[in-house]
């Protein structure tokens, strides 16, 4: 397995299939199926470089796992101003992580946190992450990573509400 950081259009695109294909997969007794439906492994050329064009300045904080020929997983880190509100000065949010289902207990996940860890300014003192209560994939992963439940919220999915966690980790 190979890390490495965002590169281009090409990734972007890896991105929204890895994406598409572990939300279809964890979150399949948490989501409607036809909001599932709604991420597409291969959406057209144009919203790929329009999201190519928004990751670009995140550059620093995404990190992508190459095996087997492809990227199968990435995790996506922000901080300073550009964060969720849960998210302070001296903290860094752990936007997105995720592997295709089929690399899953590869240790990928694992080697992406730790590589994006390494990755933040040494001012960053705490990661903290959102994610759908009842993910017990991700519960379980970031549970035996050291991270903590700190806490509760909802986020709105296709006019929804959600319940979620708050996780932290001291880094």
């Amino acid at each position: 397995m190979q890390l490495r950081h965002l590169q281009g259009p090409a990734d972007a695109r890896a991105i929204v299939r890895i994406n598409a294909l572990a939300w279809r997969a964890a979150y399949d007794d948490l989501l409607p199926t036809d909001v599932l439906e709604q991420f597409d492994p291969d959406p057209p050329d144009e919203a790929v470089r329009e999201y190519a064009a928004r990751l670009r300045d995140d550059r620093d904080g995404i990190v992508l796992a190459d095996a087997d020929g492809a990227a199968r997983g990435y995790s996506y880190f922000r901080w300073g101003d550009d964060t969720k509100s849960f998210v302070g000065p001296s903290e860094a949010g752990l936007k997105e992580i995720y592997v295709e289902p089929d690399y899953w207990g590869e240790g990928v996940g694992t080697a992406l946190l730790e590589r994006g860890l390494e990755c933040l300014p040494p001012s960053i003192d705490r990661v903290r992450l959102e994610m759908l209560d009842g993910n017990d994939v991700g519960r379980r992963f970031y549970d035996a990573r050291g991270f903590e439940r700190t806490g509760s919220a909802e986020f709105e999915i296709a006019g929804e509400w959600y319940p979620t966690a708050i996780y932290a980790l001291e880094v």
